[in-house]
């Protein structure tokens, strides 16, 4: 009895006193990106091992270790001596097959001219034409010699079969190199990168029970945005894509790889650098999300925020938070679209108390507060009082 005298006088005494200023923010509904973040690596969208096409000692390197080349610019030169005397004998002996054709050419042709006149047999003819066609064949095995020498040739000269960025020279001049034997430098394409990252398939498996439930809809691998997080913790000022996930399981790791494409105008990208990577996997709608500071946990944990009622009292409310945005949390139970959530001052109130609620803005992030959509449902507030 005299404990509920003692409540009844403390709520006429919050009920007498001034409402109390409290800032607040209204729980709308909207679309949230459900993202991941998992670790990561980088790597170059293209790699190139430069090697030698034709054997020989190398002469000079022609371009900057660690520079940006483009494709056919020369790396390195060979020695061409032996390859200058090839290209030489093989045109002789183009020459020499085009002195036998003409000489072919004639003998076929006065055998023509005696066969018509039947002094000559026709087999004498025939052998006369056979050595024609063989003469015609040997030109042009000639020219195709000749052209593989040239060809020998031109490889003395080692370019880059792409463009990117050169590495370090991995031979010096005076080195013998062979064909196709010990790279000579490498090429990375870096203008743009991969980020390949690991997912846990248990991860994967939750994403997909959500997608399947209707609780989440799908994102598109190529709409997915991508944001990428240093090994100094800043975010990387341009954002990706996400391309598509693997179809298989690493056996050791339980993991699946998913691949992002990221530009990399400035080069500060690098191959093997570390990061972390924030991937949009799917979208959540309907989300209610309010600031982390007005949810409040008792000595069990249990959650619970003040909300502002109709008479614009403050009444509490126990929640379920879901995961975190920034400085926000979504509330999956216990909080309806519309409600207005006491975000600041919550401290010198108490169940019941009546509150003078302000539109409150997070100095962090403007836009979370919504401010227009308070100052509407502040205004709808009032309106029976002003009546």
């Amino acid at each position: 009895m005299a404990l509920s005298t003692a409540l009844s006088a403390l709520s006429a005494s919050a009920q007498d006193r001034p409402p109390s200023p409290v800032g607040v923010v209204v729980a709308e509904p909207e679309e949230l990106a459900v993202s991941s973040e998992l670790p990561g690596r980088i790597v170059a969208t293209r790699v190139a091992e430069v090697r030698a096409r034709v054997g020989g000692i190398i002469e000079s390197r022609a371009y900057e270790q660690g520079s940006n080349v483009e494709k056919g610019d020369v790396l390195f030169r060979l020695d061409r001596a032996r390859y200058e005397i090839a290209v030489e004998a093989a045109n002789a002996a183009l020459e020499r097959a085009k002195a036998v054709l003409a000489d072919a050419r004639q003998t076929e042709s006065r055998y023509a001219s005696l066969k018509q006149r039947n002094v000559t047999s026709e087999a004498a003819y025939e052998n006369a034409e056979a050595e024609l066609l063989q003469a015609r064949a040997g030109v042009a095995e000639a020219r195709a010699q000749l052209r593989a020498a040239e060809v020998d040739l031109g490889y003395t000269e080692i370019r880059a079969p792409i463009s990117g960025r050169a590495g370090r020279a991995l031979i010096t001049e005076g080195a013998l190199v062979t064909a196709q034997g010990e790279a000579v430098t490498t090429i990375q394409q870096l203008d743009t990168v991969y980020a390949d990252m690991q997912q846990p398939v248990s991860e994967l498996l939750r994403l997909r029970r959500a997608l399947d439930s209707g609780a989440l809809t799908q994102v598109e691998p190529g709409a997915a945005q991508v944001k990428l997080y240093l090994d100094d913790g800043s975010l990387y000022p341009y954002p990706g894509k996400l391309l598509f996930a693997e179809s298989s399981v690493e056996r050791s790791s339980g993991q699946v790889t998913l691949r992002a494409e990221v530009p990399n105008p400035d080069g500060l990208l690098l191959p093997g650098m570390y990061v972390r990577v924030a991937v949009e996997q799917a979208r959540e709608q309907g989300a209610l999300l309010v600031p982390r500071q007005a949810i409040r946990r008792d000595a069990s944990g249990a959650a619970s925020v003040f909300v502002v009622d109709e008479a614009g009292t403050a009444q509490p409310r126990m929640v379920t938070p879901g995961r975190s945005i920034g400085n926000a949390t979504t509330i999956e139970k216990g909080l309806s679209g519309g409600e207005m959530v006491i975000v600041d001052g919550f401290q010198k109130i108490g169940p019941g108390a009546p509150v003078g609620p302000v539109c409150w803005t997070d100095p962090a992030e403007p836009d979370t507060a919504a401010p227009d959509v308070c100052a509407r449902r502040l205004d709808d507030l009032s309106r029976p009082d002003a009546e």
